[in-house]
């Protein structure tokens, strides 16, 4: 196969096609989720796992929303304080919570796969931390070598800290940089410094640790070509096994920590376009491969592997090698995946606490999803992961003649088709390398619900 690097990056292409879209961590999206899809309607579908033989592995997402302090980028559901007190109330709940969901569950508890989130989950301390996985081990069986990580702000984290989540079970680890430049941590009211960065990565390998990631967030205030550099180079230093690329998205209407931001300071669309065009061929010259989306991965790492064998998933903690797992989630906001359905829970603390004071899941919503759904599923899913989809393959697991269903999406990717950003054949849709960076606007043409009401102004931009 020809060497993509050259190809990749086309900012005529992703001028044209840059357009607002979901990021398909689910299908349907979480914004297409109904209040009618309850906790009932949930402990319904935790009851039927094992129905007619079908017994899946499980994942596990946990969301600790706390922080000490605010990053003015975030859009995440954080809660920022110092106070232990209410993280210590916080996980007495999620073990409620854990027991109520357990107490549901059909079928077996083995657990493949396990994700702590937020927030920052390092806001935990060493007991509290015991306290948590304590809980998740007393209703589920962490299976051995299975894949168990966990989000870290560095500013936090010791060598002890990392050897408390070795010892818990932690074997990956992603680590927030988003940039090392000092101009663009003040702007964002996240001071961390290289050093900082580096003991928690060489402590996690010292302890362990399988993989470790890196997150990395270009458009921010203050950033340009020749800081981003000097971040690339640093973060190459370090030579993390995955790096994720995320573009920065300013919706200070929506999040309310953007708002201290300077529309002024945030870099031009051509230097954003610059930066990232930077990071594509200094990360690939580097030896690292472009798994998809935002996320690259060192040659040997599992992700890699994974996509090279046609087994790569995605899921709401982004790209992952298990793909057939029932995505149980806890805590406020967390978004979980049971047999053919998703769920959202409450945002606030107030509502989790005084749904799990009337021993109710706290689900606020959710989606039983239609065999439209499902297969329209299955498309994005090979289009996000692996870049091609067999025609073939969906018109035998479906039975469906995918040239008739799917003929108006076939007319509108024609002029992609076009531009050279897929090609289709009588066999395959295959994302050509210049179409990457765009997956998400080829996949958004088989969402059928972006297709009923064209409303793509509730999302992030694709680049």
């Amino acid at each position: 196969m020809a060497d993509s690097r050259d190809t990749l990056f086309n900012p005529q292409l992703i001028k044209r096609f840059d357009v607002n879209g979901p990021r398909y961590t689910s299908y349907p999206t979480a914004d297409r989720f109904v209040e009618a899809f309850n906790a009932d309607a949930y402990k319904h579908w935790l009851g039927q796992r094992s129905i007619g033989g079908i017994n899946k592995p499980l994942s596990l997402y946990f969301h600790i929303p706390f922080c000490n302090t605010i990053c003015y980028y975030c859009a995440c559901n954080k809660i920022i304080t110092k106070d232990h007190g209410r993280s210590a109330k916080y996980l007495k709940y999620i073990a409620k919570e854990i027991d109520l969901q357990a107490s549901n569950l059909n079928g077996g508890r083995d657990v493949l796969q396990l994700h702590l989130g937020g927030g920052t989950p390092t806001f935990l301390s060493h007991t509290e931390m015991r306290e948590l996985m304590a809980a998740v081990r007393g209703s589920f069986n962490l299976v051995p070598n299975g894949e168990y990580s966990i989000e870290v702000d560095p500013r936090k984290v010791d060598f002890e800290t990392v050897a408390l989540l070795g010892e818990l079970g932690f074997n990956r680890m992603s680590i927030g940089v988003q940039d090392f430049s000092p101009d663009v941590q003040q702007a964002v009211n996240r001071i961390q410094s290289f050093e900082e960065t580096k003991l928690v990565l060489d402590s996690a390998r010292q302890v362990g640790f399988k993989s470790i990631s890196m997150d990395l967030i270009y458009g921010l205030p203050k950033q340009n070509v020749i800081s981003f550099n000097r971040t690339l180079e640093q973060v190459l230093e370090l030579s993390p096994d995955r790096i994720s690329l995320y573009s920065y998205a300013h919706l200070p209407g929506l999040f309310k920590p953007q708002r201290r931001i300077s529309a002024s300071d945030m870099p031009a669309p051509e230097a954003k376009l610059q930066i990232l065009q930077l990071a594509i061929r200094r990360l690939t010259e580097a030896g690292y491969v472009y798994i998809g989306m935002d996320h690259f991965a060192k040659p040997d790492d599992e992700l890699t592997v994974a996509q090279r064998q046609g087994r790569l998933h995605r899921n709401f903690q982004g790209y992952s090698t298990y793909a057939e797992c029932d995505l149980m989630a806890f805590g406020v906001s967390a978004i979980g995946k049971v047999g053919p359905t998703y769920t959202q829970n409450v945002k606030t603390l107030d509502e989790y606490y005084d749904a799990l004071d009337r021993d109710d899941l706290p689900i606020l919503r959710g989606i039983e999803l239609t065999p439209d759904d499902l297969l329209r599923r299955s498309i994005i899913q090979a289009l996000m992961c692996h870049f091609e989809l067999s025609i073939e393959s969906i018109q035998i697991s479906y039975l469906i003649d995918f040239r008739k269903y799917f003929a108006e999406e076939l007319e509108d990717l024609r002029e992609m088709e076009e531009a050279g950003l897929l090609q289709i054949d009588d066999q395959w849709i295959s994302v050509l390398p210049a179409g990457r960076m765009l997956v998400r606007a080829i996949a958004m043409v088989f969402d059928r619900y972006l297709r009923a009401d064209r409303e793509r102004t509730r999302y992030s931009k694709v680049i």
